[in-house]
């Protein structure tokens, strides 16, 4: 990823209390493997997606949401082609945010101030009008509502192996059945351990992973009949059906709706 200069900043090293950088993902890197910084992260995306993975979750940030990453916390990203993202560095303790790993949902004020913040020079940090744009952020940032848009995973190597299996081949992998003779292993003992690993049921689990692999489609472009064939589903309405009770819109108007507030 290469932004207007990011080049060269390491979050570790500074202790400015909230430094943003706006980024275009370039093709080689749209993966960043796993890693971790003292400082908490908010990723912006403005235009595309990014894929956030933790260790217990997979978040999933379309246009005008943030996923906030506390500091200290290991973390790999996956960005669509050619997104657009603000990343916003804060300072441990600078402002109240939760202590785990979540996608918010961006005001348009929010946005502005921290694109705002990204067009500002290192020796602009330490104005005196700059401070008072980030006590602002500060006092918005607590106040932004958060979305369901993750998927609960974990270390288990069988959990691990089948949301990276259904998020690669959601259409061909549908079935409790077909993981449960992968493994070997019966239909209800793989159901429990769905349940134990991840809280949900297999069925909530996989929507949960179709909404995730849905949105990253859609966005890069994909029609929504497109989108349900790539699921695997038998018809575009029952997809429009799952998709809107996940998120509570049409595919369309979902995506409609990042369209007009990225504007």
């Amino acid at each position: 990823m290469i932004g207007l200069g990011l080049d060269g900043y390491e979050p570790d090293s500074q202790h400015d209390a909230a430094v943003a950088f706006r980024i275009r993902v370039v093709a080689e890197e749209q993966y960043i493997p796993l890693h971790q910084h003292r400082k908490g992260q908010l990723i912006l995306a403005l235009a595309g997606a990014i894929t956030c993975e933790v260790e217990n979750a997979m978040l999933m940030v379309p246009p005008q949401y943030a996923v906030w990453i506390p500091g200290q916390l290991p973390h790999s990203n996956k960005a669509t082609p050619s997104a657009q993202l603000c990343f916003l560095f804060i300072e441990p303790g600078a402002v109240a945010l939760p202590d785990r790993c979540c996608t918010l949902k961006i005001s348009p004020l929010v946005r502005e101030l921290i694109l705002s913040l990204a067009g500002k020079s290192p020796e602009q940090l330490h104005q005196p009008a700059v401070s008072r744009l980030v006590d602002v952020l500060f006092d918005e940032l607590p106040l932004q509502p958060q979305e369901h848009l993750q998927l609960p995973v974990s270390p288990h190597p069988k959990i691990r192996l089948m949301s990276e299996k259904m998020a690669e081949e959601p259409a061909a992998w549908q079935t409790l059945a077909q993981w449960a003779s992968h493994f070997a292993m019966s239909e209800r003992n793989l159901a429990r351990l769905v349940v134990k690993e991840t809280g949900l049921n297999f069925r909530r689990w996989r929507h949960q992973l179709q909404l995730i692999v849905a949105l990253q489609l859609l966005i890069g472009g994909k029609s929504v009949q497109q989108v349900a064939q790539a699921l695997g589903y038998d018809s575009t309405t029952a997809f429009i059906t799952m998709f809107k009770k996940g998120l509570g819109q049409t595919p369309a108007r979902y995506v409609a709706s990042l369209s007009t507030t990225s504007q």
